[in-house]
């Protein structure tokens, strides 16, 4: 019997998942991981061409102080606030990550080698402020390859159409319900269209709408269990593909529609799908349920490094597992509804629970920041 090595596994299931035109990115970023060379690594050897972050993975790398112990003493001799001192700690990681990756950038014309950074999750719910920020974030990293995270809120929308708008990359976050992703779309669109009238190279504006998928099954399959009859235990499992799916569907729908084509001739770049939170919630499932069964052309998917090195050992990549499932996705869903679960409900729960997990997230690395810097003889307030 052949002993499948790490780099055998590798250049297999990780290979294959690119070749299928499905784009890898890392959801995770430290100083750590940028100093040591293993996010170089991880390009060079695992296919990784992109990475995202969100106020919960800065949390726990700046939390932990690893690597930061220096800026902080500068920070502090500066006596700088604490959302100043956080604002430069991330965007300075930002920029590094965004320099290893520039050459898949270069490669890529700019499709992939992307590293995206969030707005101050506070903002979710105020436009102004949130175009303002995304402004302010894209002019501190400095580098063609990043992407401000606009979460998908109400708000987060005539946000999304006004800083495409101005040429920014934006990744669009926190979408769960499918006419929410309709909506984020159609913010996209817009401000491509009014890039256009400004005169703006629409080949130099990218986009990703990042549709969360396993917190939908977390929440689903906990009211699935609560009625533990057969027929709903059958289902569990089965939502969040089911959502992502439709999703697919949809991006099909409108990027081959009327008002996709003017801007499409104009060398404007398609809106890409990217499937995030695919890290699996229930031991009962395997680890690498949310990239397998999620292949499609031209999506992204971001995964954090337990689920990219499971993909790596035992992914079972066998092409497209999307595109010819969207009448079982919908009866699946139709399914879950007539047991009395809604699932406007569930995707609107989902979309306040996760603004508000980033804002505490937040939080506590203002808190922890401020430690550190009253730490070091300075008051932070």
């Amino acid at each position: 019997m052949i002993k499948v090595t790490e780099a055998t596994a590798t250049a297999g299931a990780l290979k294959r998942l690119s070749d299928e035109g499905v784009s890898i990115w890392l959801d995770d970023l430290s100083r750590k991981r940028i100093e040591s060379g293993n996010l170089a690594e991880l390009v060079a050897t695992k296919h990784v061409v992109g990475v995202t972050t969100n106020p919960s993975i800065f949390q726990a790398a700046i939390g932990s102080g690893a690597g930061y112990e220096e800026q902080l003493s500068d920070l502090a001799a500066r006596d700088v606030t604490v959302d100043e001192a956080v604002r430069m700690m991330t965007t300075a990681d930002v920029r590094a990550a965004a320099d290893v990756l520039r050459p898949v950038y270069d490669a890529t014309g700019g499709r992939d080698g992307r590293v995206s950074i969030e707005v101050d999750p506070r903002l979710a719910h105020d436009t102004r402020a949130t175009v303002a920020e995304a402004k302010q974030l894209a002019w501190l990293v400095d580098r063609p390859n990043v992407m401000i995270k606009i979460p998908a809120t109400k708000a987060g929308l005539p946000a999304i159409t006004e800083v495409i708008a101005l040429g920014i990359s934006v990744n669009v976050t926190l979408i769960f319900s499918l006419e929410r992703y309709r909506e984020v779309m159609d913010a996209y669109l817009a401000g491509l269209e009014k890039a256009a009238k400004k005169g703006l190279d629409l080949a130099t504006i990218h986009s990703v709408a990042s549709f969360f998928v396993s917190r939908v099954d977390s929440e689903i399959d906990k009211r699935l269990t609560l009625l533990g009859t057969e027929q709903a235990l059958a289902l569990k499992g089965r939502a969040a593909l089911a959502n992502a799916r439709l999703a697919y569907e949809a991006y099909e729908e409108v990027f081959s529609g009327e008002r996709w084509t003017s801007l499409g001739d104009a060398r404007a770049n398609r809106q890409r799908p990217l499937w995030a939170s695919t890290g699996v919630k229930d031991p009962a499932y395997k680890d690498t349920l949310y990239v397998d069964d999620l292949v499609a052309p031209g999506t992204v998917n971001t995964m954090p490094e337990a689920t990219l090195n499971a993909t790596a050992d035992h992914g079972d990549i066998t092409g497209d597992t999307v595109t010819g499932g969207y009448a079982q996705a919908r009866a699946d869903l139709a399914a879950v509804e007539a047991l009395g679960i809604s699932y406007d409900e569930v995707v609107r729960q989902l979309e306040d629970e996760g603004v508000a997990k980033f804002e505490v997230a937040w939080q506590d690395l203002l808190d922890a920041v401020t430690k550190s810097l009253n730490s070091k003889g300075v008051d932070a307030e």
